[in-house]
């Protein structure tokens, strides 16, 4: 628990002005093996659209911890290629100098957030990699390393489409959603999780509206899904959190979707903080909730998600949200950045691999072993 207001990475403080340009990529690598990871900043949306690019390990790190990319597949592809251009300054050394190089690497970048379970199996097929190439020189070991970061690229943005796909099915003409946090495109390589639902349904023709939540501290909801849905054509209705539970008591809320960091083998879903609350909420509503994820979200390691690891954040991200001090001098504060959904307020898994229902380990290591 943080009792003092340390120093931040909150996004920065911007002022609004002219046009958003929404086809810069979120993420994309320029170059070869002496190339860099340009990045969509997204501490500075929906303000500004402006990219950054990663040419060190540490500046990855600090993009990735800072909030710039987001979202835990997006942070897995970003630390695959933050591998490549981590251990780029060993490329002339010996073979073990090179393997040195590489294990510190990956440590620097599994220590940058502990909750998406993306970057950690991301990180292993890195290390994979240079294990599989053993007598290879450190130049083609480098090669192979940003084959395998393109390939985890690609990959990721075909499962997003399917997972839409999936998905779609379970919406109806005329639905409403609610969905919470950003797990749209911004958060991966491809059209998003949550998101991807709601894109493919509206590309089968089907009239969607969405409820976006805030989600605080941080407003991913506000900033983000908000800006990326309209950027979209889909119709989106922000709200603060505290009022999900009156629009569902209202009943303008058919289904609420969900993007998640972190499943464990029972079901047990960390997402951003307050998904837990909007589960109960859709549980007391007779609503739906559904969880849409990549099958390399899933951590079979881990029984439940009392074992899942939250990432706890700075006390300036609630006391000095986005610069202007809103607290007390000195209050304690309290900010886990996800939180645990238990399995059985999830009415469905939705995942590139088909809809997991009912939530339960054996349908989990069913639909995760079929590998189709």
């Amino acid at each position: 628990m943080s009792t003092k207001s340390e120093s931040s990475a909150a996004p920065n403080e911007v002022l609004c002005g002219g046009l958003v340009d929404s086809k810069t990529p979120v993420l994309e690598w320029i170059g070869e093996t002496d190339g860099a990871l340009r990045l969509l900043d997204q501490t500075l949306l929906p303000c500004e659209t402006k990219s950054l690019e990663c040419r060190s390990v540490e500046q990855v790190v600090e993009a990735i911890r800072s909030l710039r990319v987001r979202g835990a597949p997006a942070i897995g592809v970003s630390a695959a290629y933050g591998v490549v251009v981590g251990v780029r300054e060993a490329a002339s050394a010996d073979r073990s100098k090179f393997d040195e190089r590489l294990s510190v690497v990956i440590q620097q970048l599994a220590g940058s957030r502990p909750t998406a379970v993306n970057l950690f199996w991301a990180l292993d097929r890195q290390r994979k990699v240079a294990e599989r190439l053993p007598t290879a020189s450190p130049q083609d070991v480098i090669a192979a390393l940003l084959t395998e970061a393109r390939a985890i690229e690609a990959e990721d943005r075909v499962m997003c489409a399917a997972i839409g796909r999936h998905g779609a099915e379970l919406l109806t003409t005329g639905d409403t959603v609610l969905t919470h946090c950003n797990a749209g495109a911004l958060a991966t390589a491809g059209d998003g999780t949550a998101l991807a639902v709601i894109y493919a349904a509206v590309a089968d023709g089907k009239q969607i509206r969405v409820f976006a939540d805030e989600t605080r501290p941080l407003l991913q909801g506000a900033r983000l899904t908000a800006w990326e849905l309209s950027q979209r054509g889909v119709h989106v209705t922000l709200i603060c959190d505290s009022m999900a539970a009156t629009v569902m008591r209202q009943r303008k809320v058919q289904a609420v979707i969900v993007g998640a960091d972190r499943i464990a083998a029972n079901g047990d879903t960390a997402n951003k903080i307050g998904t837990y609350s909007v589960a109960c909420l859709a549980k007391t509503h007779g609503i739906p909730f559904y969880v849409a994820a990549p099958s390399s979200t899933f951590d079979l390691s881990l029984s439940n998600g009392e074992q899942i690891p939250i990432e706890e954040r700075s006390a300036t991200e609630i006391t000095h949200g986005f610069g202007r001090q809103t607290a007390p001098e000195g209050i304690d504060v309290y900010n886990p950045a996800f939180d645990v959904t238990p399995a059985e307020l999830i009415t469905a898994i939705i995942t590139e691999r088909g809809i997991i229902r009912p939530v339960t380990e054996a349908a989990i290591r069913a639909m995760l072993a079929s590998g189709s």
